[in-house]
Order: structure tokens, then C-alpha cells, then sequence
């Protein structure tokens, strides 16, 4: 596979976003990236930057050859654009369009987007949403949001991760489609359904409405499991990934693929940067895409 082979931010940046992107691409590039997934969020490179800082950070991807082709976010835990509450609905998508302005200022293509939440398994001060209401408000949210993506340009990649919503890859492909538009999508994340399916099974379904893809593993346990099981190895779980690099030539998917590293097995101990792990993770993406 010939994809752009990215690191996310967070694996060597952190979740406070203290380091500077500057620094992020110089030492993804030392590693063999070529390109960092910056986080939209935390530090510097959150809501509120301006327009003159996002186009000194794009000068400076350019400069060192490391590419931003996509952009990732945790924002959406604390602002669900499936919310009950019409003000975290709001919140979330004022965000939202901040998010696909300042990618179009980066010339970032895709960002990832968590089109809403049944519930937040690891919160519960977070309300359970019913499906049939999560699904309604979610389409709702991403309807506003449209006008947004297209005068910007930048598609909406919906993740499937562990918001007990579009858990399978039927859902997500009706979801998807009901909008009837190119400029919304998935973001596959192979590790995240490994604890219910298999990552090759949904980019069969799924196809051309893939946009982006994580790689990461995750080892099941007692016929699931829980975020323990997000290792810090990406060859070591439940992945096939000779089955997964195999479904995405199928279906001749041509964009990023992102190493997502952050080991939950860690926790309590979980600690970001980790520049041993994201040099480990960019020696076994390689061989992976067969480099």
C-alpha cells in the first residue's frame, strides 16, 4: 500500500497539545512519518487560533515535507452533537464549524467526527440517549453543518468508536448515506470494533465511503473486553491485518492511514508523549503496508 502513513498528534504530542506542531512534524519525519494527524483541541491548536498561527503551522508542514491530511478531535465526549440538550447541541456545533474553517486554513481534506453518543461508557455523569433519539438529533446536527463542509470543502469522517452508536457497519453506511453527499464519510478505526467484528468485514460494507483510516489493535478478553485492552503493541491483538490491508486494495482505498497509538493497557499509568512507542509503531506500520 502506497497511503500517506501518519502518526497521531497525541502519541507524540500529548493530550495537553503542549507541544508545538513545528516540533510534532520534525520528529515524525526523523521516525519515517510522512504526516502528523493533528489534534484539534488542547494547547495551541484548538478553538480560538487564529488564522495567521494555522497558516505559520501549514508554512511549517510544508517546509519539513511532513503533510496534515487529516485533523482528529476528543471534543465531541463533553459536546455530543446527538445531545438532549439543545445547548450542548449548539456548543457542538459551533465547534464543528470552527473545526472544518480552520482545516480548510491548514488544507486538511478530512476530519474526524463523532456524529453523536448513546451513551459515554467511561462517563456517567454523561445522559444515555435512546438510539432511535441519538440517531434523529445526530442527523440533525450534521444537516446544519452541511452548507459548512461544503463551502469549506472539508469532508466530516464519522468514527466508529465506543459510543454504543453505528456500532456496525450497516448502521453506519445508512447513516452516511441518508446524506446523499460525498462530504461525509467514515473514519475507520480497525482496533475499535475489533471487540464486537472485524475491520475487514465493515471496509467491504463501508467502501468508497471510507475517508480515512486509524490503525491500532486491541486484544479481547472474556469475549469482549474493555479499554485495557488498547495495547501498546500494534502488531500484538485481535487485527488481521494481512485481511485488512488486503480489504482496503480491494477497494482501491487511496487516502491516509494513521497510527493511532494510545495504550489503555497503561491505565492507571497511561502517560502521552511516548516517542519509544510512536518509533515502534512507524518500524510495524511499515511492515504492515508492506515497506
Amino acid at each position: 500500500m502506497k497511503n500517506l502513513m501518519q502518526i497521531n498528534y497525541w502519541t507524540i504530542g500529548g493530550f495537553d497539545g503542549k507541544k508545538k506542531p513545528e516540533q510534532a512534524f520534525v520528529e515524525a519525519k526523523e521516525m519515517g512519518f510522512e504526516g502528523v494527524e493533528l489534534a484539534f483541541e488542547a494547547g495551541e491548536f484548538a478553538p480560538g487560533i487564529s488564522r495567521e498561527r494555522v497558516l505559520e503551522i501549514k508554512a511549517a508542514s510544508v517546509k519539513t515535507g511532513v503533510k496534515v491530511a487529516t485533523m482528529a478531535t476528543g471534543s465531541y465526549w463533553g459536546n455530543s452533537l446527538s445531545s438532549p440538550d439543545a445547548g450542548v447541541r449548539a456548543k457542538a456545533v459551533a465547534f464543528t464549524k470552527e473545526y472544518l474553517q480552520v482545516a480548510r486554513w491548514m488544507g486538511v481534506k478530512t476530519v474526524l467526527v463523532v456524529p453523536g453518543a448513546v451513551a459515554v461508557p467511561w462517563d456517567d455523569s454523561k445522559p444515555v440517549v435512546p438510539y432511535a433519539t441519538a440517531w434523529k438529533l445526530a442527523s440533525d446536527s450534521v444537516k446544519k453543518l452541511l452548507p459548512v463542509a461544503k463551502k469549506t470543502g472539508v469532508t466530516m469522517a464519522f468514527e466508529n468508536v465506543w459510543n454504543w452508536f453505528l456500532a456496525d457497519p450497516i448502521a453506519m453506511r445508512a447513516f452516511i448515506d441518508q446524506f446523499k453527499t460525498p462530504l461525509v464519510g467514515s473514519y475507520l478505526d480497525v482496533g475499535n470494533m475489533a471487540i464486537n467484528g472485524y475491520a475487514e468485514h465493515w471496509i467491504e460494507i463501508l467502501g468508497k465511503r471510507i475517508k480515512a483510516v486509524h490503525f491500532k489493535n486491541y486484544t479481547r478478553t472474556d469475549c469482549g473486553g474493555g479499554l485495557h485492552g488498547f495495547g501498546d503493541d500494534l502488531t500484538g491483538g485481535a487485527v488481521n491485518w494481512p485481511a485488512v490491508v488486503s480489504a482496503l486494495a480491494k477497494i482501491k482505498y487511496a487516502g491516509p492511514v494513521t497510527a493511532e497509538m494510545i495504550p489503555f493497557s497503561r491505565l492507571p499509568d497511561l502517560v502521552l508523549p511516548d516517542m519509544a512507542l510512536a518509533r515502534d509503531a512507524a518500524v510495524k506500520m511499515r511492515g504492515i503496508l508492506g515497506r
